[in-house]
């Protein structure tokens, strides 16, 4: 195995034994080949496109195992072999009507450059893993076209879940589908060189902005603007079902269910902001948020004493003393947990089988009191835009720091919470992901009413911030958003970070510090591009940063 697409990956390299996430060499070696497989059905699939050939079922397949091979969402050997297996017969049916339908219009065979080893085909799981090597990161020698490659891939890996979001939801671009398509039959393309693949790499953030746009609107069609909320953290006498993840159809679906049976609802991790929805506050069993980020959840699992139902990536391998209380969704799995199956074409999931569990389940057990706020996606800030640009025109509000993102469990990211707490009096936190329960729950007041901590939710709620950005820049007459009072302290994790961030550079963000350390598929000639271009540098130390940012550098 080598894997090198998260934060904390071995050594700041890569993964070649076992995953830090948890993740094993099998399983690893499994989620290459069948990366592989989504690349070459995308060849296919970008050619047939062309020639007019529908391409509806190949979409949703690589968009949804896209999804699947994105960090802590599914070590479930079997099902990953399962997935390669049914991308056998996608990709011959793709090829064999991207055959017809070239020699229909050309008459004549195709006879051009094809995928390299498009015709994997075996179903012994020992013989997919061998396949590895030939297909996986590694296979790219030049380590600039590697690291490009690399960056293009998990950019799509977050597009995808983005994307995947927005489908359950009745929401879908055809040029989105395109575009994924596009990019990854070009991961298989030697003919392309370094500039062509940095064009790319910029391509992917401007349809990570479009993916964003589409995914905010299909929340908020369904479930309503986010609203200011104040979210318990306490717990109640119930049982209870701790939701985690980020998916908003389960927990809708999930709560619906649960309505009258005794049961109480906990979001948890980046279902936090399912709180701030008022689609959902008319369900008086959901009782609040429990617990922090997803890498506590081996203690916080535990201490819950209900069921938990994981319904996308963000899932730690589990100890045994609560395995048997945990269920997986969607695109998650892990060996051993319980599966609830797909909703049927127009029906809901049945999440009887949880709700039951959870009903033989003692009461939570209590690991804080209080109450956190948020609710500030880009319709509440906009509302409140006059009070903001007031208190920006009378000096109480001196700068905006962008610190969205993700959390992870190493040490060095007390720096956030440092940074935080260092903060002047006079600015204000911006944030979206699950970075913020490093400060959310530190206290820090509020300027003229106005919190200094804004949560805008999901980590696909940062387009809510680059909708502010602009708001604002529009509001005081600045043409280039980078002349705003704002700062970008980015933590990233995995892969949905990264088109975040893609994002953020298409929309021409500079001077963006990432950390708590650069990612590891960044070559040295690939980081000179995006410093040279975007100023992009790492965080240091939390005086250095501050004094830097603070003077707009």
């Amino acid at each position: 195995m080598f894997c090198y697409q998260c934060e904390e990956t071995a050594r700041g390299t890569g993964c070649d034994r076992s995953g830090v996430c948890g993740k094993k060499a099998p399983t690893s070696d499994l989620q290459d080949v069948l990366l592989h497989q989504l690349k070459v059905i995308s060849w296919y699939g970008d050619k047939a496109g062309e020639l007019g050939i529908e391409t509806a079922e190949l979409d949703e397949f690589v968009m949804e195992n896209l999804f699947v091979t994105i960090t802590n969402a599914n070590f479930d050997d079997k099902a990953l072999s399962n997935k390669i297996i049914a991308s056998y017969g996608i990709r011959d049916r793709i090829r064999a009507g991207f055959h017809a339908a070239y020699y229909d219009k050309n008459d004549k065979e195709y006879d051009g450059p094809l995928p390299p080893h498009a015709d994997i085909s075996t179903e012994d799981p020992s013989e997919m893993t061998a396949l590895a090597e030939k297909v996986g990161i590694l296979s790219a020698e030049n380590e600039d076209i590697r690291s490009l490659r690399s960056i293009i891939l998990y950019g799509l890996k977050g597009m995808a879940a983005y994307a995947h979001h927005a489908f359950v939801l009745g929401a879908e671009d055809p040029e989105i589908f395109s575009f994924m398509k596009e990019a990854l039959a070009a991961t298989l393309d030697d003919s392309l060189g370094v500039n062509d693949l940095v064009g790319l790499t910029l391509k992917c953030g401007e349809y990570g902005v479009k993916t964003m746009a589409l995914l905010s609107e299909a929340n908020t069609t369904n479930y309503g603007h986010p609203e200011v909320t104040k979210v318990n953290i306490g717990v109640e006498d119930n049982p209870g079902i701790l939701v985690t993840g980020h998916d908003l159809k389960d927990m809708e679906e999930l709560l619906e269910q649960t309505k009258d049976t005794g049961v109480d609802v906990y979001t948890h991790g980046e279902m936090l902001p399912a709180n701030y929805y008022p689609a959902f506050k008319k369900y008086s069993h959901l009782v609040g948020n429990y617990g922090g980020s997803w890498w506590k959840q081996k203690d916080e699992f535990e201490s819950f004493n209900g069921a938990v139902l994981n319904t996308t990536n963000c899932l730690v391998p589990p100890k045994e003393s609560y395995k048997h209380r945990l269920f997986t969704t969607g695109v998650t799995g892990f060996t051993g947990v319980k599966h609830i199956p797909d909703r049927p074409l127009g029906g809901s999931k049945d999440f009887s089988q949880i709700i039951d569990h959870a009903k033989m389940c003692a009461p939570p057990h209590g690991i804080e009191k209080g109450e956190i706020t948020g609710g500030f996606g880009h319709n509440t800030l906009l509302g409140v835009a006059d009070k903001v640009l007031e208190a920006i025109s009378a000096g109480n509000i001196k700068r905006f720091f962008v610190m969205a993102g993700c959390d992870g469990r190493q040490s060095e990211r007390n720096y956030y919470t440092k940074f935080a707490e260092t903060l002047p009096k006079d600015t204000i936190i911006l944030t979206a992901g699950c970075a913020k329960y490093r400060y959310n729950k530190l206290g820090l007041g509020d300027i003229g009413g106005i919190p200094r901590v804004l949560d805008a939710g999901q980590c696909n709620d940062s387009y809510s911030l680059v909708l502010v950005a602009k708001a604002l820049a529009e509001a005081v007459g600045v043409n280039d958003i980078n002349d705003l009072p704002i700062s970008y302290n980015i933590a990233w994790y995995e892969q949905k970070a990264v088109l975040v961030l893609l994002a953020l550079l298409h929309l021409g963000v500079k001077k963006i510090r990432l950390g708590p350390k650069l990612p590891a598929f960044v070559s040295p000639n690939v980081l000179n591009v995006l410093v040279e271009n975007f100023d992009i540098a790492p965080n240091t130390d939390v005086e250095s940063d501050m004094k830097a940012m603070m003077a707009g550098n």
